[in-house]
């Protein structure tokens, strides 16, 4: 009798839990349907130097396209104009520049081809709207300063082909700035004096600044310049992963002081400092040491690296998780509050953990922030509302210079 009742006592408990989800995952989508959703970066736009790679189509390669954003539940995308850092020299940069501008015509392109599905977003009204009308609003951000070269001239003509930020370096120092991870350590002790015209001027013509992948006095130079809010577009707390890509508690102070906000990376090394994995890092020099610098393979080689090194992560690593990615967000809260954390996936470009691996599954983030008891208007912040009011400021701040000049 007493084994009997244990036994109700655990179905109860049981069939309560499976109800209580069923609820969180109805009011999830429930809330997507509702709000605009943002991802401030991603790095699909690599693989559509091949003519035949569709957004509008379904790919078990990759983290995005058009339906599984639909499916995710996930409206506007800031899509990358990616180059790696190489030489800084006028044949380089020539070359660099070249490449951006090919990359910003194939996602024009892909858009066009896919009008019924999506829309290009030059504003924050216009994600509204474009969502409104039941389509994908596909921004456009370049990481990178990189194909700027030392022209200055070019923040205007990315500004004009829809780029709506510039993420300053990458991963090695620029004439811009330095790099939060260049082995080489600091060249220009933070930015340099293009860098400050490069800044003044994207304030100029309304483009977010962002900050990622920058060093720490590179950041804090950037907030002494900049007279509109910036936004770190996929970075995460330092406090809670050691990654020098991270954001200290005292970055995260000034940037509440500045207006800006952190999209919280959700790429696994950012999230979670990783255990040793010597299989993993054995597999993934094997892979680098048989196909050399991603930058200089042709596309076709690149798509076959990239395949390679998917079964690699999926097969040997350790992944992160989405309650690791809401930590990050509730510490972000806890620090300097709701109204300065969002999201950047990086997805395409290394983001994913378990429980998010593809745009399809971004729900799964909602569902953790109401198991958190985060309120609708809560996660409406998170999941772009921030993202939006900085850009809206940016926005009204090249205004206001425009009209004083």
């Amino acid at each position: 009798m007493k084994m009997l009742l244990n036994m109700t006592l655990i179905f109860c408990f049981l069939s309560a839990c499976a109800g209580s989800e069923e609820r969180l995952i109805k009011k999830a989508a429930k809330i997507h349907e509702s709000i605009l959703t943002v991802d401030t970066h991603c790095d699909t736009p690599m693989m559509l130097s091949d003519s035949s790679f569709d957004l509008g189509a379904r790919h078990d390669e990759g983290c995005i396209d058009f339906p599984r954003m639909k499916e995710g539940g996930l409206h506007a995308e800031f899509f990358a104009v990616f180059t790696g850092q190489g030489p800084r020299d006028d044949s380089s940069f020539n070359n660099v520049h070249r490449k951006a501008l090919e990359i910003f015509n194939a996602i024009h392109k892909n858009v066009e081809k896919n009008s019924t599905l999506a829309e290009l977003a030059y504003t924050a009204d216009d994600a509204y709207r474009i969502v409104q009308s039941g389509k994908i609003a596909a921004f456009i951000g370049v990481e990178n300063g990189y194909p700027l070269g030392k022209d200055i001239t070019r923040v205007s003509e990315f500004y004009k082909l829809g780029a709506r930020y510039i993420t300053l370096s990458h991963t090695k120092n620029n004439d811009i700035c330095d790099s939060s991870t260049d082995p080489a350590g600091p060249e220009n002790n933070g930015l340099s004096a293009f860098g400050t015209e490069v800044v003044k001027e994207m304030n100029r013509v309304g483009m977010m600044v962002d900050i990622s992948h920058v060093s720490d006095k590179s950041f804090f130079d950037v907030l002494k310049v900049t007279s509109a809010p910036v936004i770190a577009s996929h970075s995460s707390c330092r406090a809670l992963c050691g990654s020098p890509r991270n954001l200290t508690d005292d970055m995260l102070l000034a940037l509440k002081q500045n207006g800006g906000v952190i999209q919280i990376c959700i790429l696994s090394n950012y999230l979670k400092t990783p255990d040793p994995n010597s299989i993993l890092d054995e597999k993934i020099a094997e892979l680098q040491k048989k196909y050399g610098d991603y930058n200089n393979l042709s596309e076709e080689i690149r798509k076959k690296m990239r395949k390679e090194y998917t079964d690699i992560e999926s097969k040997y690593a350790k992944l992160a998780t989405v309650k690791d990615i809401v930590d990050h967000i509730d510490h972000v809260v806890q620090v300097i509050g709701i109204d300065y954390a969002g999201i950047g996936t990086d997805f395409d470009g290394g983001g994913g953990v378990d429980g998010c691996r593809t745009a399809a599954e971004m729900k799964n983030i909602t569902i953790e922030l109401l198991r958190r008891g985060y309120s609708k208007a809560d996660i409406t912040k998170i999941w772009g509302g921030n993202a939006m009011r900085v850009l809206r400021k940016v926005e009204a701040t090249a205004n206001a210079k425009s009209a004083s000049s």
